[in-house]
């Protein structure tokens, strides 16, 4: 199934006793439409406390197959809270794995540019109210791309050891009627607080304090503390999860 929610207050994807997650107010339902029977949901990714999604997928298997694709849509949006909602569903082959068969992810990151914090932003965009120059910033975004050792961008914590990704695409443009920079990165999968880490280096270079170049010294180091900071975790959007071929569209000057 394909869902968006607003992770404002959710603390995170990931099920947590004595705390609200999405993937615990999934089970819930299904547990009322299967009269007391649990179904574990699997996700795509498990977002953070904060981190808000427009393309989450989730792999549940719900006993008999009494409830068409269409109508599951209807039934769990009928029964979630107003910050979730369903967006599609099908009904995939047993060997379909919701994590184990993505061929990329793409992450949006949202800063706002706004001098104070704007009230009604402030639980969906970063807040970055410093000069900033963007050019800088796309320039040296093109040495993300490619195969890496991403090990300088993972927070501790996480749980996995091989961090070599390979990075398709990144974008960094100005929305000027909102004030807003708007991140994008699509990558063969990311790690721990990877793209919050990412947002705060290139701000370091768009504001001067970090120059242009620095990026392959950085990945080089394989050390977290080159880029000790992290960008707030209001503006990370998971948007759009690729099962199938990447698009050659998001495969930015990469022989791939």
């Amino acid at each position: 199934m394909l869902m968006a929610y607003d992770g404002h207050l959710f603390h995170g994807f990931q099920i947590q006793p004595n705390a609200r997650t999405v993937q615990g107010a999934i089970e819930e339902a299904l547990k009322k439409m299967t009269k007391g029977k649990r179904i574990i949901v699997e996700g795509s990714g498990r977002t953070d406390a904060g981190v808000h999604a427009l393309g989450q997928v989730i792999q549940f298997d719900y006993p008999g197959n009494k409830i068409p694709a269409d109508k599951m849509v209807l039934a769990l949006n009928s029964m979630m809270p107003m910050d979730i909602i369903f967006k599609e569903c099908e009904i995939v082959d047993d060997d379909f794995h919701v994590r184990y068969d993505i061929k990329g992810k793409w992450y949006r990151y949202r800063m706002s540019l706004d001098h104070f914090v704007n009230p009604f932003k402030r639980f969906y965009t970063g807040h970055y109210p410093y000069p900033i120059d963007v050019e800088k910033m796309q320039e040296a975004a093109k040495d993300l791309l490619g195969t890496h050792d991403f090990t300088s961008f993972a927070a501790s914590g996480g749980q996995i050891v091989d961090k070599v990704r390979t990075m398709y695409y990144v974008n960094i443009e100005k929305n000027e009627e909102e004030n807003e920079l708007i991140f994008d990165f699509i990558c063969s999968g990311f790690l721990y607080n990877m793209v919050r880490i990412l947002v705060a280096m290139l701000l370091e270079i768009g504001s001067g304090k970090r120059p242009v170049d620095d990026i392959p010294r950085v990945i080089a180091a394989k050390n977290r503390l080159e880029v000790p900071q992290t960008a707030q975790a209001s503006g990370l959007y998971l948007y759009h999860v690729f099962y199938d071929e990447m698009p050659k569209k998001y495969r930015q000057d990469l022989d791939l």
